[in-house]
């Protein structure tokens, strides 16, 4: 008399139960890891801001790439980190850059094992910081921006690359390198859109990691935190200009724009735990306050709850061997 009859505790007592009625899982090969390359580099250099995360030397990211595949991560994002800018990012596009370079390198170590992408952006190479060419005004010139980007794809799929991923969020940048690459005959490349990118305080930590040049900030291109009606049209816009796969970055901010985009999109999501996200959790982790490695399996679990297919994590690797 007076109990309940409908028990939901009952599928909660055990790690077993708990185990067999989970709705969400992570496997390692929802995980994409993102790696820095360092030019010239004789050593790995820490990311003060980001612990565990390093700058690599192409030696230690191959090394680095081949324990990510041995672990079961299902692709790799590449950056680099030029010695020298300029105002048209040129080392981006150049061949021989740090960038295209690693590209290479990765591939032939391991890319007939996992998904080698790298991120389509200017902003790494550009003296400015910013994610393109600049007017005389000062502000980005999207169309001139488009130019390059397709220049800068064709040069990463000449390096191997299975995967470009467009960046910069400029308008009408998924169609003009989906045209380009397609020109070209390289119809074999993939395209991960950066749909939903938010002028976000939480890539603070990333700009050290690429020794961004930026001064001032990119709110003119990238989208308002306070605009979730935005990312959808954005979203739509990238699937109908050619995106076979759509990002939402940053993501554990924006878990409810993650979860309206995979409501209305028919190709893999994709969510960024960015820079911010993960030195918030290492910086209470090292200071007692949570559970670091609970805290990380549920952050990263939220965010497959809410939608996400694929995770991009720096903590791929070590939460792949954790999963196996």
């Amino acid at each position: 008399m007076g109990f309940p009859e409908i028990r939901p505790r009952r599928l909660r007592t055990t790690p077993a139960m708990r185990r067999l009625v989970a709705e969400t899982r992570l496997a390692p090969s929802d995980l994409i890891l993102p790696m820095f390359v360092r030019e010239g580099a004789s050593e790995v250099v820490p990311i003060a801001s980001m612990p565990g995360v390093v700058q690599h030397t192409m030696e230690t990211l191959r090394k680095a790439s081949v324990e990510a595949v041995e672990a079961g991560v299902g692709g790799l994002m590449i950056y680099g980190i030029p010695t020298s800018k300029d105002a048209t990012g040129s080392g981006g596009i150049d061949p021989d850059g740090i960038l295209n370079r690693a590209i290479r390198e990765v591939v032939s170590e391991v890319g007939h094992d996992t998904v080698v992408m790298a991120d389509l952006c200017l902003d790494e190479f550009t003296s400015h910081g910013h994610c393109g060419v600049l007017a005389a005004d000062g502000s980005v010139d999207n169309d001139a921006t488009l130019a390059l980007y397709a220049e800068m794809a064709l040069a990463q799929a000449s390096a191997g690359v299975h995967v470009v991923a467009p960046s910069g969020m400029m308008d009408g940048q998924v169609g003009f390198v989906r045209s380009a690459l397609d020109a070209a005959g390289r119809t074999d490349v993939s395209l991960l859109a950066y749909s939903a990118k938010y002028a976000s305080a939480f890539f603070g930590p990333f700009r050290e990691a690429v020794e961004s040049s930026l001064t001032g900030d990119r709110k003119a291109y990238q989208q308002d935190p306070a605009n979730g009606r935005e990312a959808i049209r954005e979203v739509l816009l990238d699937v109908e200009e050619g995106a076979d796969m759509v990002m939402v970055k940053p993501a554990l901010g924006y878990l409810d724009v993650i979860a309206r985009v995979s409501d209305v999109v028919d190709v893999p999501v994709a969510a960024y735990n960015v820079s911010g996200e993960h030195a918030m959790i290492e910086a209470a982790a090292a200071n007692g306050w949570i559970d670091r490695e609970r805290a990380i399996h549920e952050a990263l679990t939220s965010i497959k709850r809410a939608g996400a297919d694929i995770v991009l994590t720096y903590w791929a690797t070590e939460l792949a061997q954790t999963l196996r």
